[in-house]
C-alpha cells in the first residue's frame, strides 16, 4: 500500500494565496491495474500561471502543476521501472497513471529525455515547459529580424530570462524589465541583455525612450498592466507582441482593478500584431524545442538559474515566493 501526500484546494484564493486556502492531505493509492504505473515525485514546478488558473479549479481538486518523477512500479511496458517522466499531475508525492493519461488536452506526459549529464531538474525549466514557452513564441509569433529591438517584461523569471537570451542569439537588441537591481545586474552582466530596467525604482517610459530611441519592434509580455501599456505605446509600426502572462493582476480583485491606459490607439495606429498563447499548442513539436535549447546550452549560448526550495511541505511558500518575485530563474521544489 502506498500513501501519497497532496495539496488540495479548500478555499478559492482572494488576493495573495493563503496557506489556509490549501490542505495537505494523505490518501491511500489503489493497487495497479494492467496498463498503469506508479510514479514518485522528485521535483515539482511552481509557476505563477497556477494563480491564474486556480479560479477554474473545483474545491477539493489537487493543485495543478508539472513534476519530474521516477517510475517505481509498473504494469505498462512503455513505462518501465527506473525511468523518469514529466507529468502534469500537480502537487502530490505519488501518482498512479494509466496508459490513457495525456489524451486529454489538459494532461501532459512524456519520458524525460537524456540531458547528457545536465541536472534532470532542467526538465521543469530551460529544457521543459518554460524553455518551450520562450522558444516557440519567438520563432512562431514574434518572428524577429536581426537588428530589431525586443523588450521582455518579467525578464528575470524562468521564461523571460530565456526569451532575452534567444533574442541575443538571433541578433536582437534586448531590453529587460525586472523588479530589483540584483535581477537587472544578472540580466546585463551574465545573460547579455543590452539594458535592464528596474520598474520599482525607475520610470519605465522615460528609460525606454532613452535606450530604445528607434522604438520597439517586439514585446514578450509576462506581466500585463501598466508596464505593458507603456511598451505598446512605444512600438514601431508593424510591431509584434507575444502575450505569455499577466502576473501583475493575478492576485488582484478584478472588480477593484483601476482602469489602465487604453491600448487600442497604439494597436491601431502602429498596426500591431498582438497574440496570446498557451504553450501546449506546440505539444506535437515539444522535443524540437527541448533539443534546440539543449544544443544552445552545450554551445554556451544559453545560461540558466534555478531557485530551489527543499521539501514538499514547503511547496506553498515557494509558490507565494514566485508571485512576489522572490525567485531568479526557474522556481522548483526538490521533494
Amino acid at each position: 500500500m502506498v500513501i501519497t501526500k497532496k495539496y488540495v484546494l479548500t478555499k478559492h484564493f482572494e488576493g495573495e494565496p493563503k496557506r489556509s486556502d490549501l490542505t495537505l492531505v494523505e490518501e491511500k493509492l489503489p493497487a495497479l491495474k494492467p496498463g498503469e504505473f506508479l510514479i514518485r515525485a522528485e521535483f515539482l514546478s511552481v509557476d505563477p500561471g497556477v494563480r491564474a488558473y486556480e479560479p477554474r479549479l473545483p474545491l477539493g481538486a489537487t493543485i495543478i502543476g508539472f513534476q519530474i518523477a521516477e517510475i517505481v512500479t509498473s504494469k505498462n511496458r512503455a513505462y518501465p521501472v527506473g525511468k523518469r517522466v514529466v507529468a502534469s499531475v500537480g502537487w502530490q508525492t505519488y501518482t498512479v497513471i494509466d496508459g490513457n493519461f495525456g489524451s486529454n488536452n489538459d494532461q501532459f506526459l512524456y519520458m524525460l529525455p537524456d540531458f547528457d549529464g545536465l541536472p534532470i531538474s532542467l526538465g521543469l525549466g530551460v529544457l521543459g515547459m518554460p524553455g518551450n514557452s520562450a522558444y516557440f513564441p519567438i520563432i512562431e509569433i514574434l518572428r524577429p529580424k536581426a537588428g530589431e529591438t525586443l523588450v521582455v517584461s518579467g525578464a528575470a523569471g524562468a521564461v523571460g530570462s530565456h526569451v532575452g537570451q534567444i533574442g541575443k542569439i538571433r541578433g536582437l537588441k534586448i531590453i529587460g524589465v525586472a523588479g530589483s537591481d540584483a535581477k537587472c545586474k544578472w540580466l546585463t552582466e551574465e545573460l547579455g541583455f543590452d539594458h535592464a530596467i528596474n520598474y520599482k525604482t525607475q520610470n519605465v517610459a522615460e528609460v525606454l525612450r532613452e535606450v530604445a530611441p528607434n522604438k520597439i519592434d517586439c514585446y514578450f509580455d509576462n506581466v500585463g498592466g501598466d508596464i505593458s501599456s507603456i511598451v505598446l505605446n512605444q512600438m514601431n509600426v508593424g510591431g509584434r507582441v507575444a502575450v505569455c502572462g499577466s502576473i501583475s493582476t493575478y492576485n488582484a480583485d478584478i472588480e477593484a482593478l483601476p482602469k489602465t491606459d487604453i491600448i487600442q490607439p497604439a494597436v491601431l495606429t502602429s498596426q500591431l500584431k498582438l497574440e496570446g498563447f498557451i504553450v501546449l499548442r506546440w505539444r506535437d513539436r515539444w522535443m524540437e524545442g527541448i533539443e534546440q535549447n539543449l544544443k544552445w546550452i552545450k554551445e554556451d549560448k544559453l545560461k540558466y538559474r534555478e531557485t530551489v526550495t527543499n521539501g514538499f511541505e514547503n511547496t506553498f511558500d515557494a509558490f507565494v515566493g514566485v508571485l512576489r518575485g522572490d525567485n531568479i530563474g526557474k522556481a522548483i521544489v526538490k521533494v
